[in-house]
C-alpha cells in the first residue's frame, strides 16, 4: 500500500490546485492549500504515512461523530435520538431549511450543524470548562494522545463569524429541542470544532472505530461496541455532507470529513485512516483527499459494499 500511495501521490497532489480553503472562517483561511497527507494504522498497530501527515489542523465536523459517541455512551440511544434523527438530508451541512419543514421538529441527523449542536447540548457538566475537558479527554482516549487541545484562535474566529449557527440554535431553542443557555452551548460547539489533531490522531481513532471500540494496540475494549456501530452507520450515510452518496459509491468506507481539510476513515477490522488536505471541493470535502481514498479503495478493495 505504501508503494502504491507513493506512485499516485504526486498526481493527486496536483488536485489541490482545483479546490479552495475554507476562508469563511477567517482563521481557516491561513491553511496551506498545497498540503496533502495520509496516515494509516493497520490491525497489528503498524503505522505508515505519506506527505504532510504531521501537520496539525482543527478537526471541525470530524468532532461531530466523536461527541455523538460520547453522548451515546453517557446517555443512551433513546435520549440522544429523541433530540436528533438518523436520516441523510441531501442538503449542505449548514442548511437550515429542514428545521422548520421536517415533521418531527428536530435535526434530521447528528452530523449536520444543527444536529451536532443538539447533541453537544446534551453533554453533562457544571460549566463549559468541565464539558470541553470531558470531550477532550474522550478524544485523547480514542487517539491515545494526551496532547490534543483546542485551538483558541480558531475557536474565537468561529465565534465571531458563526451567525448561521447562531440562528440555528435559537430556532432549536424555540421549538424545545435545546435546553440550557444558548450562548454557552454554542461556545461549546465552536470549541469542539476547534480541536486540533493530525493524520496520525485521526488514523488512531479510526482504528478503534474500525474494530467496534476495541483497540488492537492497547489490546482492550476501550469503549462499548454498540455506540460504535451507530457511529459507523451514521458516517456511512451522512459523513461526507451532501456528497455522502457519491462517497459511498466511489469509496465505500465509513468516514467523516471536516472543513479544516481532514477526513477520518474506519475500514472495518482492517485500517484506521486519517487524511489531510485543506483545499476543498464545493461540498466542503478535501478535494485531493477524496480522490486519494477513492484510489486506495479501488486498488485494495476496501469498500464495505
Amino acid at each position: 500500500m505504501e508503494k502504491y500511495i507513493e506512485s499516485i501521490f504526486g498526481e493527486l497532489k496536483e488536485l489541490t490546485q482545483e479546490g479552495k480553503v475554507a476562508d469563511y472562517i477567517p482563521a481557516l483561511g491561513n491553511a496551506n492549500p498545497n498540503n496533502l497527507g495520509i496516515g494509516i494504522y493497520d490491525n497489528n498497530g503498524n503505522y505508515f504515512s505519506f506527505g504532510d501527515d504531521e501537520v496539525k489542523f482543527t478537526i471541525q465536523s470530524i468532532s461531530k461523530p466523536l461527541v455523538l459517541l460520547l453522548a451515546l455512551i453517557e446517555l443512551g440511544e433513546e435520549a440522544v435520538f429523541d433530540k436528533v434523527g438518523m436520516e441523510p438530508t441531501g442538503d449542505p451541512f449548514n442548511s437550515i431549511i429542514r428545521l422548520e419543514t421536517f415533521d418531527k421538529r428536530k435535526p434530521l441527523n447528528p452530523l449536520i450543524n444543527a444536529g451536532a449542536i443538539s447533541v453537544v447540548s446534551l453533554i453533562n457538566g457544571k460549566d463549559n470548562i468541565e464539558r470541553i475537558e470531558k470531550i477532550l479527554n474522550f478524544i485523547r482516549l480514542l487517539a491515545d494522545n494526551e496532547n490534543i487541545n483546542v485551538d483558541t484562535s480558531v475557536f474565537l474566529s468561529e465565534k465571531v463569524t458563526g451567525d448561521r449557527n447562531r440562528s440555528m440554535i435559537y430556532f432549536l431553542k424555540s421549538i424545545g429541542n435545546i435546553n440550557g443557555n444558548v450562548d454557552e452551548i454554542l461556545d461549546l460547539y465552536f470549541m469542539q470544532c476547534a480541536i486540533k489533531a493530525n493524520c496520525r490522531d485521526l488514523a488512531r481513532i479510526g482504528l478503534v472505530l474500525a474494530n467496534r471500540g476495541y483497540d488492537p494496540v492497547r489490546q482492550e475494549q476501550i469503549i462499548p461496541k454498540r455506540p460504535v456501530q451507530i457511529i459507523n452507520a451514521m458516517m456511512t450515510t451522512c459523513g461526507m455532507y451532501d456528497e455522502s452518496g457519491e462517497f459511498a459509491v466511489k469509496v465505500g468506507i465509513p468516514a467523516k470529513s471536516g472543513v479544516g481539510g481532514g477526513i477520518l476513515c474506519a475500514v472495518p477490522r482492517q485500517y484506521g485512516i486519517g487524511v489531510y488536505g485543506p483545499s476543498l471541493d464545493k461540498k466542503g470535502n478535501s478535494i485531493a483527499g477524496f480522490k486519494l481514498l477513492e484510489a486506495l479503495s479501488n486498488a485494495f478493495d476496501l469498500s464495505i459494499f
